[in-house]
């Protein structure tokens, strides 16, 4: 049959539909791959452009090396993005203390680097009404030393030691046969025996701070801290350890990181960290998985929260982990 104009008409119309649904098509697919890079371009801005966690520091006077710990700790926090950290220097010891009058208003989180003298009356005040309504504090290896005649303040701690402590204090507090035990025994509260490396011992999966950690990691050498005694108002007990004998220690599982339960409050007390000599001679806050922690219980304190993943380079239960510039290694 013969073409006529009629079936020419009607094939370039089918040739020029194919075309067009082609390029339809290929217009979708480059669209819809666009909104996939844009989407997520908005998720990474979003994420970087979100504002650090405003941090205050107490520092200053201490029976240890505070002119290390405070300046390392800064480091930890600063150097992960997630916190931006101002420091309180206190006087030094036995000097006038009436000018350490604190503004806590701007702050989501107060971390605890401090075991001195008394704070004033109104820093006391301003801290338990940062507290009470809902703040986020970290208390930080000896910091649960200070103030042992001051009750509010041991009841944020849950578990402090030296400075007096005894069975007036509160029980001891420590792990067996699986559940927390509250000791009432008379004695002092609070020692360590030699320093050594140790294994941690995870107490719960569930809590935002552990989520993905393993139960089980090895410890750089540090203070194991024992026999302390206080109200015991534990929230999630996180992790223990055997203070062994044979390094001086309790004979007993002692609770070392774990959150306190004390109203609104996020409140995480780490008992490890003891600070080194110098800032690169500091074995026990280089551990990779003290720096972790404090950095997710710190975040968990200030926003209920744990954003950050599990690093690669945390320790196991036979190998310790070390971070000795206090960042993750990109």
């Amino acid at each position: 049959m013969p073409l006529t104009y009629w079936h020419l008409y009607n094939i370039y119309y089918i040739c020029c539909n194919k075309s067009l649904n082609h390029i339809y098509t290929m217009k979708h697919l480059f669209l819809g791959k666009l909104w996939v890079v844009l989407l997520s371009l908005f998720c990474v801005c979003s994420v970087s452009a979100r504002k650090p966690i405003k941090t205050l520091l107490i520092t200053g006077q201490n029976n240890h090396n505070w002119q290390v710990s405070h300046v390392v700790l800064k480091q930890i926090l600063e150097n992960s993005g997630r916190f931006s950290v101002d420091f309180a220097v206190s006087p030094s010891q036995g000097q006038d203390m009436s000018g350490f009058v604190l503004d806590f208003t701007p702050y989501e989180l107060v971390v605890l680097d401090y075991n001195g003298d008394s704070w004033p009356e109104e820093t006391n005040k301003r801290f338990l009404e940062f507290v009470q309504n809902g703040g986020g504090v970290v208390v930080y290896h000896a910091a649960d030393n200070a103030f042992s005649k001051w009750p509010e303040f041991n009841r944020i701690c849950a578990l402090g030691g030296w400075e007096g402590r005894n069975e007036d204090s509160g029980p001891y507090v420590y792990w067996q046969d699986g559940k927390l035990v509250k000791d009432s025994s008379a004695g002092p509260g609070g020692s360590h025996g030699q320093q050594h490396e140790y294994v941690l011992n995870g107490r719960n999966k569930e809590n935002p701070i552990m989520k993905g950690l393993p139960l089980k990691w090895r410890h750089t050498k540090d203070e194991l801290y024992d026999r302390m005694r206080g109200p015991g108002n534990i929230g999630d007990l996180l992790y223990t350890a055997y203070s062994d004998k044979e390094t001086g220690g309790s004979g007993r599982e002692e609770p070392l990181v774990f959150t306190v339960d004390y109203g609104n409050a996020r409140i995480f007390h780490t008992m490890l960290g003891h600070a080194g000599a110098t800032v690169e001679d500091n074995t026990a806050m280089q551990c990779t998985g003290f720096q972790v922690l404090l950095l997710r219980g710190a975040e968990w304190a200030a926003t209920g929260k744990v954003t950050q993943k599990v690093p690669k380079d945390f320790p196991t239960e036979t190998q310790c982990s070390y971070r000795k510039d206090y960042k993750e290694k990109k």
